[in-house]
């Protein structure tokens, strides 16, 4: 019978083969069921693995999720948005036998990218095709980091199937999961492929603009080319940064509510120095690759967070707006994870009570605020494309005498520019960033240094707006039959939460109609 072993530490210049053959000498098959990496002060950078190992002869009984179809129903679901709720609800709809339809403003992923490449290099933005919108949604240009804090029974399906789909095998056990943006635009074609070839109807560059009601009923949509489908079954899965969505579902009455969210800025750093702070003299060991790390500091007495978010090692830093007059700044790394720079956002909890009180739409207007502002500045100092950036020592103390510090070429495809970031955030942001920042360099020495330098704005951490929805149903409170999913929906933060989210509405729609 097969038994699992926690918590087995490796050092990094031992083979798990050689481990387990002491442990259990006479042993049959074996896979890994968590890895993570334990570089703490405390000790050498060791490997920590959870296994699951057969007796000799025996075979593991390894999930392969098949899935029960149903009598194929009368109305097919409706989903607006190729993110990854949107496309793992409607995978679960055609492996479950039902057949849907699914609609994104965007482009096909290929022709998403050139729109993208346009923008960073020229400048030229497509308000269809660009870091958040187009198939794949704003994860496909995120590190196809897979990492979640949420527990939900549907992660084992989704890293099955992405792995079905073209991922690397290891994002099943890897405690820091991520497919990298290069492999991801690999998988989310075949994932397509497989959609239309099992009874979804896909709709690029098709953005729905209306949801359909009869009275407090959802009984369809209507696109921009004034085409209606109807159904009784619509999920809303428009990611984290269609406003005008947002406008249309408060026009027509469907109940929002303000959302906590955070906002700040990206720091990038050489790879290098990161590594050399987190593995000390292994910092150049092959097997360690680029280290990451996870900061934040709660002041207990406003209740005020900052922290990091989206951690990138190896990554980019990427131009990510959506709008001509705004600038929003993210990050992503490759598979290889092979850039000299590491990157992450660095950011403030925003507690919509406290700021906005009744004003739904305060965060969506303090976000605009701050990106437009952004793109102002810039032009006022003479770029045109680029991302404002300050150098890490000024935003802390300011200019020296002799003025601003250089910035260094760093990882921007966009390139950068010197702008006072101190001055654009509100003060109350930036001295808790300042704070924040102070206190990582305590517990992370050498996180504040000269050639350390941050980006803005980084706005679109989530959506500052929720579409509630019934915790049972998971239909909006005030509508029937519209399901609210993933990111813009304000249920899910990253690419795996968003997919759950996506499949548990799938299943919750296909429990209707059965």
């Amino acid at each position: 019978m097969a038994k699992i072993f926690n918590n087995i530490e490796i050092p990094i210049d031992q083979d798990l083969e050689e481990k387990l053959q002491w442990m259990v000498p006479e042993h049959g098959p074996y896979r890994i069921l968590r890895q993570s990496v334990d570089a703490r002060r405390a000790h050498s950078p060791h490997f920590v693995y959870s296994i699951e190992v057969a007796e000799k002869g025996e075979t593991l009984n390894i999930p392969e999720f098949n899935l029960e179809k149903i009598a194929t129903p009368k109305e097919k679901p409706l989903i607006v948005g190729t993110g990854p709720a949107g496309l793992f609800a409607a995978l679960r709809f055609v492996e479950r036998g039902v057949p849907c339809v699914l609609f994104e403003r965007g482009s096909d992923s290929g022709n998403r990218m050139k729109g993208i490449n346009q923008y960073w290099r020229h400048g030229k933005l497509d308000t269809r095709n660009n870091v958040c919108y187009g198939e794949g949604g704003a994860g496909l240009y995120s590190d196809g980091k897979l990492i979640t804090r949420i527990k939900s029974p549907h992660i084992p399906y989704v890293m099955n199937r992405l792995v079905q789909f073209g991922a690397p095998a290891e994002i099943q056990w890897l405690s820091n999961p991520h497919v990298g943006s290069d492999r991801i635009r690999r998988v989310i074609p075949k994932l397509r492929e497989y959609l239309k070839a099992n009874g979804c109807e896909i709709h690029f560059d098709t953005q729905v603009t209306e949801i359909l009601m009869e009275g407090k009923q959802t009984v369809g949509v209507r696109t921009e080319h004034g085409t209606e489908f109807k159904s009784p079954h619509v999920i809303l899965a428009t990611g984290h940064s269609a406003e005008d969505m947002i406008n249309h579902l408060n026009d027509i009455g469907v109940h929002l509510d303000g959302k906590s969210f955070a906002m700040g800025l990206r720091i990038e750093h050489s790879q290098a120095e990161i590594n050399k702070i987190q593995y000390r003299q292994f910092s150049e060991h092959p097997k360690l690759g680029a280290a990451n790390y996870k900061l934040a500091d709660h002041d207990d007495k406003t209740g005020i967070g900052v922290y990091s978010f989206c951690m990138c090692p190896g990554g980019y830093v990427l131009s990510a707006g959506t709008e001509a007059d705004g600038i929003v700044c993210n990050g992503m790394s490759n598979y290889n994870r092979n850039s000299p720079f590491a990157n992450a956002a660095i950011v403030v909890s925003i507690d919509h009570n406290k700021l906005f009180g009744n004003d739904v739409f305060g965060g969506m207007k303090l976000r605009r605020q701050l990106e437009t502002q952004a793109l102002k500045s810039v032009r006022e100092a003479g770029g045109t494309k680029e991302l404002p950036a300050q150098n890490l020592l000024d935003f802390l103390g300011g200019p020296s005498k002799k003025g601003p510090r250089n910035l260094r070429v760093g990882s921007s495809p966009s390139g950068a520019i010197n702008i006072r970031l101190d001055e654009i955030l509100p003060a109350h942001m930036t001295k808790r960033i300042q704070e924040g920042l102070n206190k990582f360099n305590r517990n992370m020495k050498g996180f504040v240094v000269e050639d350390a330098q941050l980006y803005g704005i980084e706005s679109r951490t989530s959506c500052p707006v929720r579409i509630t929805r019934d915790n049972e149903s998971l239909e909006s409170i005030s509508h029937a039959g519209l399901y609210p999913a993933g990111e813009g929906a304000g249920y899910a933060g990253g690419i795996t939460s968003a997919a759950c989210d996506g499949i548990k509405i799938a299943e919750k729609i296909i429990e209707k109609l059965t």
